[in-house]
C-alpha cells in the first residue's frame, strides 16, 4: 500500500548563529571563508557531535584556528522558514564553500543564485534530488557523501525480521516532504510484494504528526517500523522512539542515536564519518577543485546497535547470533 498523499519537496530550513573560527596551513597565509549549515539543532546532541567531527577533519588537514581559515556555523533549529535569511547571510560573508546538512538546507542552497560550492554531508539520492547529473560526476555546484538508502531499509528489514521471523506487514515512517521517499517507498513495495508482505505507510513532517502517525501504524496492524533516513527524524529521535514503545512496534533507523533514544534497533553509516570526510572535500575545492567534478561517495562501514532494553518491554528475545553481531548493545 502506498501513501494517500503526492510526495512533494518543500523549502525548508532556518537559522541559529553562532561563527566559530577555525583555520588552515595554505602557502599564501591567505585566510580562507567556509560555512557549516546545519538543519537541525547544535544544543547537545547530533548537530554539536558532527561539527564536532568536520571541525576535527579541518583540523587533521591542517587548517588552524585564527590563522588562515574561518569557520561561519550555522543552525537551523529545524525551523525551514529561517532558512532564506540564513544563506542570504552567508552569501554577504563571501564564504568559499558550504557544508551543509538536511535536505531543507541542500533545497535552498540549489535554488540560490550564485550559492559557493556545497559539500553534501549526509543525502539519500543527489541525482533523484536534482543535485547531481551522476554520482560519478556530479556536473554541478554539489559534491560530497551520499547513502544508498534502498539498499539500507532492505538489510534493516533482514535484520527485524530475524527478531520476527513471521514478519508479514512492514510499516514505514516517511515524510511526505522528502523528494526522495516517494522512490523509496515504491522501490520497498515491490521489494516486499515479491516477499510476500505488505507495506503499510505512516507519514509525518512535523512534531504533532509523529504520536497519531504511530497510533493509525498500529491501527494497520504493522509489526514493525522502518524509519527513512530524514533530517526531521534525526532531530526528533526520543519522541520517534517513544512511539514506537507506546504502540508496542519494533522499530529501527539508520543512526545509532535512535537505539540510544530507545528505539529497538538502529543500522546505518556512523554520520560523524561523514562530517569528518567532509573536510577533505573542502580542502580539495579550495585548491581549485571543481565540485562537479568530484564524485560523491559513500560509507565504507555500518554499525549495528541493538537495545536490549527496549527488547524486553516489547516482549522480544533478541538471538544471541544477531547480539554477536552487534557493534553496540544496550543494556
Amino acid at each position: 500500500m502506498l501513501s494517500r498523499r503526492r510526495f512533494l519537496g518543500t523549502l525548508g530550513a532556518g537559522l541559529v548563529a553562532e561563527p566559530l573560527v577555525v583555520e588552515a596551513q595554505q602557502p599564501s597565509g591567505k585566510v580562507r571563508r567556509v560555512a557549516f549549515l546545519y538543519f537541525g539543532s547544535r544544543q547537545p546532541g547530533a548537530g554539536a557531535h558532527r561539527y564536532a567531527a568536520f571541525l576535527e577533519g579541518m583540523r587533521e588537514l591542517g587548517y588552524i584556528e585564527g590563522k588562515n581559515v574561518i569557520v561561519e556555523a550555522r543552525f537551523a533549529e529545524s525551523k525551514p522558514e529561517r532558512l532564506p535569511a540564513l544563506v542570504a547571510e552567508l552569501l554577504r560573508l563571501k564564504m568559499e564553500v558550504i557544508v551543509a546538512a538536511g535536505g531543507p538546507v541542500y533545497r535552498v542552497l540549489q535554488r540560490t543564485a550564485a550559492a559557493p560550492p556545497v559539500v553534501v554531508t549526509v543525502g539519500n539520492d543527489p541525482v533523484l534530488e536534482g543535485f547531481a547529473n551522476s554520482l560519478a560526476r556530479p556536473g554541478g555546484n554539489f559534491t560530497g557523501l551520499n547513502d544508498t538508502a534502498g539498499d539500507l531499509t532492505l538489510k534493516q528489514l533482514e535484520l527485524l525480521k530475524i527478531v520476527l521471523p513471521k514478519l508479514s506487514r512492514v510499516g514505514v515512517l516517511i515524510n511526505e516532504t522528502n523528494a526522495s521517499h516517494g522512490r523509496q517507498a515504491m522501490q520497498l513495495t515491490l521489494a516486499s510484494q515479491k516477499l510476500g508482505r505488505q507495506v503499510v505507510l505512516g507519514e509525518a513532517s512535523a512534531v504533532e504528526e509523529i504520536e497519531p502517525t504511530f497510533a493509525s501504524l498500529a491501527r494497520e496492524r504493522a509489526e514493525v517500523v522502518v524509519l527513512f533516513g530524514d533530517t526531521f527524524f534525526s532531530e526528533q529521535l526520543r519522541q520517534i522512539a517513544g512511539s514506537a514503545l507506546r504502540h508496542h512496534l519494533p522499530s529501527i533507523y539508520m543512526i545509532r542515536d535512535y537505539a540510544d533514544a530507545g528505539g529497538l534497533m538502529s543500522y546505518g553509516a556512523p554520520l560523524t564519518d561523514n562530517f569528518r570526510r567532509a573536510a577533505t572535500f573542502v580542502d580539495k575545492i579550495l585548491k581549485g577543485a571543481k565540485p562537479g567534478e568530484l564524485p560523491f561517495e559513500q560509507p565504507t562501514r555500518y554499525i549495528l546497535a541493538i537495545n536490549l532494553k527496549t527488547a524486553k518491554a516489547l516482549g522480544l528475545t533478541i538471538p544471541p547470533a544477531l547480539l554477536l553481531r552487534a557493534d553496540q548493545v544496550i543494556e
